[in-house]
């Protein structure tokens, strides 16, 4: 059965047109309300007791909680149509966007998948002085707390909490694992009168923790430290800061969730082969350090990832892909908005992708300010770095005119900077980067930029990130047969010098995706493009230097097959006639070693460089002085032999 939406125009404050918005999204639409969060809550109540309503207000998700729980009732659905469209000051209709928003609004929620981690309390406070001693008093009411300084304190009397001497080497791990090692640790000796004593020095004491609380104003620990769980860092001289510290960290005991944001697939890692190291995508922009190579590809911490979602925007082979939600349920909801508002009648869509930060600033504008233009349809996505190139290029295929994505303080702008400059080259200048905090200017923005119509015919493509960029890019580009693209896109050609390669055919034993390929009857180096991922790992290996590679997207359909970068003509075995080798090699080998080499001093013995492998095997054994030659071969004993050893004979 499907949910109904229940309307409210916020005291009047917006224009809800209920029956075109039935018409368009094919739901219940309920009469439009004014008051459903003051002098209509028994409205809510009832609606809320049938269990298959949206309410279409946001802001008050937490009052219909409240009523839900107070009927023994499922919390309702919510949905925002008022900062998102009807609070603008365009007077363009709303019925297009508000459509759309519904039918994002209706898709199946993907499944969360987490890790549970424990915290048992124990707490270690890195310090630069005794001043630290009075935070630990603090937290010793609530956690197992330990205090690391680095002189010995005076005075000490307190045995709520331990303190210890020493200085801190390394420290790695996260939220309920913390593992650190102590150079000069001394342990104090609580027996005696006066001061606490402490033991001798020694190096490479190691423990484990569960929070780790920084107040050594020293260098972070960690690489974006304020990604890890369970390590806070607050300013020293700032007692407001220590003291949010100590309330963040007296609540970090228990059993926690911690969210699986990526899903590795190593079989398809191009990362390294045969100790040649190919695709470092990943590892070069994971900001918190979860990624680290293991043989023949990387491996992923999930307590350490913070789910930015960056490698998996980078990862040319599908290796690494953001499961939180999965990438194809950001495309379905990508597609959904596109057709929902072409389909209720609305042009030229604008796609402004934001994060948390961008959906507050989106609230902020409508609230107080101008609001969005009627075509401007917001996605809000946890990790804005998700929104790669392939993302870009599929709105723009799917209809959308143009694809903004509002930049905040702690985006990773560098990854997003190059997958729009990506989206560009393979889909025109209709992707905008928009970076502003202040949500007046971001209105400002999008109302002043000028949009030109899409005539692409919306298509939807399904598959992987790959195949959709591919895909999305021929719709974009229909006249085109090939896009020249940035050094570092993962899309090209391989382009060998065919005077350098002797077909060793190396490179193809470790292409991680099978772009190249071998013939088993013939000498000859086999290309797909679509397959290649421009990882660099056959130029690597290769001995003659002889692979280069040229950036671009093939939107052909060769791209799809196997060409010939390189053939030869093969070699005919001297003996049997069996084609094997190639034959300027063979050639080439015989030049060099035939009457110059011991091993093929005599005519007989150059002519084995000739031979394929069974015959060369037959001519070693058959050879004179053959090194598979044994001892002459006993004459069989007979019964002649018996019975001439008898002496009755």
């Amino acid at each position: 059965m499907s949910k109904s939406l229940i309307l409210c125009d916020c005291a009047g404050t917006q224009t809800i047109d209920a029956e075109g918005l039935k018409s368009a999204t094919g739901l219940p639409c309920s009469k439009v309300h004014s008051a459903l969060c003051t002098v209509q809550t028994n409205a809510a109540a009832e609606v809320i007791s049938t269990g298959d309503a949206i309410f279409c207000c946001a802001q008050e998700s937490a009052l219909f909680e409240e009523l839900a729980d107070s009927l023994d009732a499922p919390a309702p659905a919510t949905l925002d149509l008022r900062d998102r469209a009807g609070w603008s000051k365009d007077k363009a209709p709303k019925l297009p966007k508000m459509a759309a928003l519904v039918a994002e609004a209706t898709l199946p929620a993907a499944t969360a998948k987490t890790l549970d981690v424990v915290s048992e309390g124990l707490c270690l406070i890195l310090a630069r002085d005794e001043t630290a001693l009075q935070v630990a008093t603090q937290l010793s009411q609530y956690l197992s707390v330990t205090v690391l300084l680095p002189a010995p304190p005076e005075g000490l009397e307190s045995r709520d909490f331990d303190v210890v001497v020493g200085r801190l080497k390394t420290a790695k791990g996260s939220l309920g694992q913390f593992d650190v090692t102590i150079d000069a640790l001394q342990i104090p000796d609580p027996a005696g009168r006066g001061d606490i004593a402490f033991s001798d020095p020694q190096n490479g004491g190691r423990s484990q923790c569960d929070i780790l609380l920084d107040l050594r104003g020293e260098t972070p620990l960690f690489p974006a430290h304020e990604k890890r769980e369970g390590y806070l860092r607050p300013d020293p001289g700032n007692p407001l800061d220590v003291a949010a510290s100590v309330l963040e960290a007296s609540h970090l005991t228990g059993t926690f969730e911690q969210p699986l944001y990526i899903k590795a697939e190593p079989l398809l890692c191009a990362h390294s082969r045969a100790e040649q190291t190919g695709c470092t995508r990943c590892l070069d922009v994971c900001p918190t350090g979860a990624i680290t190579p293991d043989g023949d590809h990387v491996t992923i911490d999930p307590l350490v990832c913070a789910g930015c979602g960056a490698c998996a925007s980078l990862c040319p082979s599908g290796a690494i892909t953001y499961d939180a939600p999965p990438a194809d349920l950001t495309f379905r909801r990508i597609q959904t908005l596109a057709k929902a508002y072409l389909d209720a009648g609305g042009q030229d869509p604008r796609l402004l992708a934001v994060n948390e930060t961008g959906a507050e600033m989106i609230r902020l504008a409508a609230r107080y300010g101008n609001g969005l233009p009627a075509n401007v349809i917001p996605l809000e996505v946890d990790a804005l770095a998700t929104i790669g190139h392939a993302e870009m290029l599929a709105a723009l295929a799917a209809g959308f005119a143009e694809v903004t994505v509002l930049l905040t303080p702690k985006s990773d702008r560098d990854v997003i900077t190059g997958e729009a400059a990506l989206a560009r080259a393979m889909g025109g200048d209709r992707i905008t980067l928009m970076d502003t905090s202040d949500p007046d200017m971001l209105s400002d923005q999008l109302f002043a930029a000028q949009i030109t119509a899409n005539d692409v015919t919306p298509q939807r493509p399904m598959g992987t990130r790959r195949q959709i960029a591919r895909t999305a890019a021929k719709a974009l580009n229909p006249e085109a047969t090939q896009i020249a693209l940035p050094d570092d896109a993962p899309y090209g050609a391989v382009l060998v010098d065919t005077d350098a390669c002797t077909l060793c055919l190396s490179c193809i034993s470790l292409c991680p995706s099978g772009a190249l390929g071998d013939n088993p009857d013939l000498p000859q180096l086999r290309f797909q493009e679509d397959a290649c991922l421009q990882c660099g790992l056959c130029a690597n290996v290769c001995p003659e230097d002889a692979i280069a590679y040229e950036p671009r997207m093939n939107l052909k359909n060769s791209a799809l097959e196997q060409v010939i970068l390189n053939e030869e003509e093969p070699f005919a075995c001297v003996e049997c006639g069996e084609l094997f080798g190639v034959k300027s090699t063979i050639e080439k080998i015989t030049e060099k070693l035939a009457g110059k080499h011991a091993m093929f001093k005599t005519s007989d013995a150059a002519r084995m460089i000739q031979m394929c492998d069974n015959c060369r095997v037959n001519a070693q054994y058959h050879a004179e002085n053959s090194p598979f030659a044994g001892a002459e071969r006993p004459r069989p004993r007979t019964t002649a032999d018996y019975l001439s050893k008898r002496k009755d004979h």
